[in-house]
């Protein structure tokens, strides 16, 4: 059996509490591997064209709120399309679908890379959306390799390099496109995501926990990726069209109000999309509910750096796209480590404690940005906000997968994957709104320009602070489900034993 609190990513061992015959350790840390590089891929590709949008403006002669866009819609398919595709690789097979997946993904990226005019490049940028159905199919395999005790590790991995992808793509977009030209970032990153979806072909295997025979609900499918679609694109959105102008109050409005029907007609299925039974189990509610305040607080700091370290002093620091990637370094250095150390101590002390540390890690961090004075300070700060973050990546996705039962998993992953998302759409508003709210007139070059203060970014983070300290209640709440102290009554959700469900 795995020993607890190991230092290897996948100790030796001979049977699994999830019933399992036997534990191929090197299999399952070379699937991980893969999966974790695929997902630290797709997170910079989701980033990378953020830097370039001022130069694909000019290229095809549109704004800049057109080219926004670009990154907009593609989460907006993105999170209509992932409870799709979590749902899929139940009925089919995790391996199948990813490997459909991908191949549409690196179709539609082609198409993104070498397409002649802007409408094109929009509706392949949408579509390319489809590659965020990668991560809720990479954690559910990674949770079916690994023996209970070993989830923790693997799973914090995958949820650290989600975001570290991301910080990485601001980096290396903005370097490869003032060298090279928007374009080179897919002909440098598409050729390895191609080789990736070969050795995924010839390496990983099928999911056994699969529902052959099962007919899709392609009715609620369509209707919550509508549903989905509509809520996230006014959220997304909302800031250029007015937030009290009837498209977006509509496309809001409109994508809430529709799940309740949804939910009525979902409740008589079988096998819904939409499955309201999954959110009734307490750690499985609180998990999404923790993946969409993670998501808020995370975009509300992202969005507030980048703007705090552009803009020209003595509001912020006067830093280029490229500077300001460098500041997002410590995300990156720092989070995947903690994840990995806090992945083995989970198992012996519990997901809650670390959920509850994580927040509160966080919050001091978030203080600590809202009073940072110097570029260096931001850097150093933004570790202390990386530790917390990755105590929190970690256990939320653990109390998550250790509470669904395999048969589920897709769907379970997905759909808390959309909560988060959500979550960075509701994050970039409500900064948004505050930084055009807190303003003063300056002189800038000559010219007289109304700024955000420094109120403004201060307001930002003492947001982000009171979502971590709800983040941190919901661990209160939650069921701990490994450990000293799991409770006797999770002993249901010990996941079925290969060849059930």
């Amino acid at each position: 059996m795995a020993t607890e609190g190991g230092t290897g990513l996948a100790e030796a061992s001979t049977s699994t509490p999830t019933g399992t015959s036997s534990f191929d350790r090197n299999y399952a840390n070379r699937t991980l591997v893969l999966l974790a590089t695929l997902g630290a891929l797709i997170g910079y590709i989701d980033i990378m064209l953020l830097p370039a949008l001022p130069s694909i403006a000019v290229e095809y002669h549109v704004s800049i709120a057109q080219t926004s866009l670009l990154i907009s819609l593609y989460t907006v398919f993105g999170v209509a399309v992932m409870p799709l595709i979590g749902k899929l690789g139940d009925i089919y097979g995790k391996r199948r679908v990813l490997l459909y997946t991908l191949g549409i993904y690196l179709a539609v990226a082609t198409t993104t890379s070498f397409a002649p005019t802007f409408e094109l490049v929009l509706v392949s940028r949408f579509v390319q959306g489809v590659g965020l159905g990668v991560f809720p199919l990479a954690f559910s395999l990674a949770r079916e390799e690994f023996p209970r005790p070993l989830v923790p590790r693997a799973q914090g991995l995958l949820s650290a390099v989600q975001m570290s992808g991301g910080a990485a793509g601001i980096l290396g977009g903005s370097l490869v496109t003032s060298s090279f030209g928007w374009q080179a970032n897919y002909h440098i990153a598409l050729p390895c995501i191609l080789g990736l979806t070969v050795i995924a072909f010839l390496l990983v295997r099928e999911s056994p926990y699969r529902k052959p025979g099962t007919r899709l609900d392609y009715v609620g499918a369509a209707c919550l990726g509508a549903a989905l679609t509509a809520l996230v694109l006014g959220l997304s959105e909302g800031a250029s069209w007015g937030w009290t102008s009837l498209v977006t109050l509509g496309m809001v409005g409109g994508g809430l109000l529709a799940l309740l029907p949804l939910s009525l007609y979902e409740h008589r299925q079988k096998e819904p999309v939409f499955n309201l039974r999954l959110l009734r189990q307490r750690n499985i509610l609180l998990a999404n509910l923790a993946a969409l305040l993670y998501g808020v607080a995370g975009f509300v700091m992202f969005q507030s750096i980048t703007y705090y370290m552009q803009l020209p002093r003595p509001i912020g620091f006067g830093l280029s796209v490229f500077d300001t990637g460098l500041t997002m370094i410590p995300l990156v250095v720092v989070m995947l480590p903690v994840a990995l150390v806090v992945g083995s101590l989970v198992p012996r002390y519990g997901v809650k404690p670390f959920l509850g540390i994580g927040a509160a890690v966080g919050i001091v961090g978030f203080l600590l940005l809202s009073v940072s004075a110097s570029p260096i300070e931001v850097g150093g700060f933004l570790a202390v906000f990386a530790v917390g973050a990755g105590l929190i990546g970690v256990s939320r996705q653990s109390l998550l997968v250790l509470s669904l039962n395999k048969a589920e998993m897709g769907l379970g992953t997905s759909l808390n994957s959309s909560f988060f998302y959500i979550g960075q759409s509701i994050g970039a508003p409500l900064s948004g709104a505050i930084l055009t709210t807190y303003v003063a007139p300056r002189i800038v070059g000559g010219q007289a320009v109304t700024l955000p203060t420094s109120a403004a970014f201060e307001y930002c983070f003492y947001l982000a602070v009171l979502v971590y300290i709800l983040l941190g209640v919901l661990a209160i709440f939650a069921r701990e489900v490994i450990g000293r102290h799991a409770s006797p009554a999770d002993s249901s959700l010990i996941l079925p034993q290969r060849g059930e469900g």
